[in-house]
């Protein structure tokens, strides 16, 4: 990638920076993109290890559509698959490779659209014992999708809002209002819940982030134990509820995504491709 980059910075063939206000502009730039998606796409298929595992038909046409007939909206991406699986890095990652070149970016957590549990756990005494119940913790219907379907419209449309908070600390308690996110121009969401019902509909972009199971083991056995006060034990336990989740509400949703990347893959690589999209889109020949 690092190839390509150089080539694209020295590239002498640019051509005149369109007028990206009218429509005629946008569609040059459309098409621009389309074949530059392409050279990315070939150069990752013969890259050691891609991080693309597999990308609709149809992204590359409806991506370049949305940027010809509504670029005052604000760029969505949504990232989802199963816990410990990389999403949080991959945001992260993004993040910094955009903010690297000046540009406002947002993170957003879907998972604090989680509905208050906190009385429920109460009732069962802790929130392990709660799943050994049998409660379906991460079912479509324990998220509040109207109030984040609310939260993403409006930021698409550039107004900023107060999402709630849930806290991670066994409690399930929801504190509503309590984290402020700024309506920049590209929004990452994480998240199972970016793949449920309408809300999946509001994004530009939707990532899978998928991982091998052995990997997402480690990653889910440390993160328990370091981050989340969780012995060996509980841990465990969890995975296996998780993992029996993914079956039944995230697995089924993959192929939905316009792209299913290597959560496994280097974090160096996918940032240079976040680079390389960065300079194709502004590498043009301006007069002074």
């Amino acid at each position: 990638m690092n190839f390509l980059l150089d080539k694209e910075i020295h590239n002498k063939d640019k051509f005149h920076k369109p007028d990206f206000s009218t429509k005629a502009g946008r569609e040059i730039l459309a098409i621009y993109l389309h074949s530059k998606f392409k050279q990315i796409i070939d150069y990752d298929k013969n890259n050691p290890t891609p991080i693309f595992q597999s990308i609709s038909p149809d992204f590359i046409s409806k991506f370049t559509d949305r940027i010809i007939n509504n670029p005052e909206k604000h760029f969505l991406i949504g990232i989802s698959g199963e816990s410990a699986s990389g999403k949080t890095t991959i945001c992260n990652t993004i993040k910094s490779a955009i903010e690297k070149f000046s540009m406002p970016v947002e993170i957003l957590s879907a998972d604090n659209y989680f509905k208050d549990i906190s009385q429920l756990i109460k009732e069962h005494g802790s929130f392990d014992n709660l799943l050994a119940s049998g409660y379906d913790v991460d079912s479509p219907n324990n998220f509040d999708m109207e109030q984040l379907f609310k939260d993403l419209d409006m930021l698409s449309k550039g107004i900023d809002v107060k999402i709630p908070q849930y806290l991670v600390n066994g409690t399930g308690i929801v504190v509503p209002n309590a984290i402020s996110k700024r309506a920049e121009k590209i929004i990452v969401v994480e998240g199972m819940a970016t793949m449920y019902g309408k809300v999946a509909d509001l994004f530009d972009i939707k990532l899978y982030v998928d991982i091998a199971p052995e990997i997402q083991e480690k990653w889910f056995i440390n993160r328990a134990m370091t981050s989340r006060n969780q012995n060996e034990e509980n841990a465990r336990k969890q995975l296996d509820y998780v993992r029996k989740a993914s079956k039944k509400y995230i697995l089924p949703k993959k192929n939905n995504s316009d792209i299913i990347i290597n959560g496994a893959s280097s974090l160096d690589y996918f940032t240079q491709i976040i680079e390389f999209i960065y300079k194709i889109t502004n590498n043009y020949y301006q007069e002074d």
